[in-house]
């Protein structure tokens, strides 16, 4: 273990690992893991899509709904499997996954200059991780992001008999997870997407990180429709546009 951030009383308390698996998954086998990941190449040239995905959610739950719309952008797309979700090997574990993106990106062979990056919910952390270590990386996006992750992980974790305090978690979060950071060491262009009745991720987390960025471009758009779960089909039609309008200027 890492961090105390991997104990069972907080990783085994916040994560909740998916069991719904790829009819033919890509696998990766990286850092003494083999994980679940999908993979499809449109065009050798074009920009590749990494996604994180939310924490109750799983790589298949994507195919081929969010897959087929990310076709259309011409988009490759690369969506990295956590450990002990969707039939990956390993353990679930907060700090342990932070160098999996890193790792699966450079196992497949992604350029960061032809690399966009999108994080959803818990996938955020992942995301802004990886840009951290790949400033690079042509694009950001994240949807439904956290930006101070101590606050979610101490409502679901259970330290009573831990022998870990709240001041501990704060100061591993601040280690391991500090967004502010991260974000104001990235420069390229990045895309908030949040909804303002996100009952569980409050949206002043995404006014947050984007005070923070040191992006040269960046915008957070505002969805008057749907909450933390239904932030996609409440906004179907302007969440696909916002997202397209990312890409076009990424590829100007």
């Amino acid at each position: 273990m890492t961090s105390i951030l991997d104990h069972q009383a907080i990783s085994g308390k916040y994560l909740f690992p998916q069991d719904r698996k790829l009819r033919r998954p890509f696998w990766v086998n990286v850092n003494s893991v083999k994980l679940a990941c999908y993979q499809k190449m449109v065009d050798p040239s074009a920009f590749t899509l990494i996604h994180f995905h939310g924490n109750g959610e799983a790589v298949a739950d994507y195919v081929p709904f969010m897959t087929d719309v990310f076709d259309e952008m011409g988009l490759n797309q690369l969506f990295i499997e956590y450990r002990d979700y969707g039939g990956s090997s390993g353990q679930a574990e907060l700090v342990a996954m932070l160098d999996d993106g890193e790792a699966v990106m450079q196992a497949v062979g992604i350029a960061p200059e032809k690399a966009i990056v999108f994080g959803r919910s818990i996938g955020s952390l992942y995301a802004i991780e990886l840009a951290y270590r790949q400033p690079s990386i042509a694009g950001l996006i994240i949807e439904s992001g956290i930006a101070d992750p101590s606050e979610r992980f101490l409502t679901y974790a259970d330290l009573e008999f831990s022998g870990i305090s709240e001041s501990d978690v704060r100061a591993e979060v601040a280690k391991y997870f500090d967004h502010q950071l991260k974000l104001s060491s990235y420069p390229n262009p990045l895309l908030i997407l949040h909804t303002e009745n996100d009952g569980l991720i409050d949206i002043s987390h995404a006014e947050r990180n984007l005070e923070w960025t040191g992006s040269k471009s960046k915008s957070l758009v505002r969805f008057p429709k749907g909450n933390h779960n239904s932030i996609y089909p409440s906004n179907k039609k302007h969440y696909i546009a916002a997202v397209e309008d990312f890409i076009e200027e990424l590829r100007d």
